[in-house]
């Protein structure tokens, strides 16, 4: 797949990447949940039946960290996790718009003349709720209409798991109440957060639990504070551990930036500066303050049980 970074408006498009007829999903898509995935098959199943290749159109900065708008907490999928996950769907080129306070004022109209039709689109594809252009003024129907009919448009309808409607606002809302579980069933994957390991006060080590102190590679939604089973992703290997998310109370520096904290299961081995992925499997509980270390160690080998036992299930 290959990644293109796209500014309005495109002039002179077709010198500087391969433009030709294509199938193009649209939308922000973060997340890449299951509904975003419905969309993408349905352009993948175009491109297959029509021999075009097939992109999508995506957005950065998010929308509503540019405008400083609704309830904006960071990314599901920050636009690296995005790009590999659509390399892994089969997508042949990403397109990355670039969202400006000046490209929000872009009408639907010129959207389409100055975005789509000189990508040559053939065929639009996007969510059930899709609205583009200033406002959001735009519809669905109305690409065909402002492309003087070049551009054929198909509309997929919500994606439901269990009568409920896929979406990325419910998996946020799962992620700050610590539903790891049902973060994965909406995203249909574990939530993976990457970064790479740090330094940290080297704390656990001296009381028996040693621990990778992950900084996060962008700008995540940090799901809710406490102690989760994870997966732990290094070097092609996958390690078992139990992770604390907050900004450890018994030994409050004052910090209020939450902390990422895995302590790996049957691994002893220096991996500062390695870059990691790391999976919520299952919440355990909230992170609370202890009297001493006494009963924070033996609440983080309670804690590392629980994981072991969930990670084994």
């Amino acid at each position: 797949m290959k990644t293109i970074t796209l500014t309005y408006p495109l002039i002179g498009v077709g010198e500087t990447i391969p433009v030709q007829r294509q199938i193009l999903a649209i939308g922000q898509f973060d997340g890449l949940h299951l509904g975003h995935v419905s969309v993408i098959q349905r352009a993948l199943e175009l491109g297959r039946s029509l021999q075009l290749p097939v992109a999508v159109l995506t957005f950065h900065p998010h929308p509503k960290e540019v405008m400083g708008k609704g309830d904006y907490e960071g990314y599901l999928t920050p636009l690296r996790d995005k790009e590999s996950i659509l390399e892994e769907l089969g997508v042949d080129y990403m397109y990355v718009g670039e969202f400006t306070p000046e490209f929000s004022k872009v009408p639907p109209s010129d959207f389409v003349t100055k975005v789509l039709l000189p990508l040559q689109v053939a065929t639009a594809v996007v969510g059930f709720d899709f609205r583009f252009g200033f406002m959001g003024e735009g519809t669905a129907e109305a690409i065909h209409s402002l492309s003087g009919g070049k551009i054929d448009v198909k509309t997929v309808a919500p994606f439901l798991l269990e009568e409920e409607k896929v979406g990325s606002s419910g998996i946020r809302a799962a992620l700050k109440l610590g539903d790891a579980k049902k973060a994965h069933r909406l995203l249909g994957r574990p939530y993976r957060v990457r970064g790479t390991v740090v330094g940290g006060d080297k704390r656990g080590r001296t009381i028996g639990f040693p621990t990778a102190n992950v900084d996060p590679s962008g700008h995540y939604v940090t799901p809710a504070k406490g102690v989760y089973a994870v997966r732990f992703g290094l070097d092609g290997e996958v390690y078992g551990g139990v992770m604390n998310v907050g900004v450890k109370p018994t030994f409050t520096d004052g910090s209020i930036k939450p902390t990422f904290e895995t302590h790996l299961f049957d691994f002893d081995r220096s991996i500062y500066g390695e870059d990691v992925w790391i999976d919520l499997v299952q919440y355990i509980r909230p992170e609370r303050k202890f009297s001493g270390i006494d009963e924070l160690v033996a609440q983080i080998a309670k804690d590392a049980d629980e994981a072991r036992n969930i990670l084994n299930g």
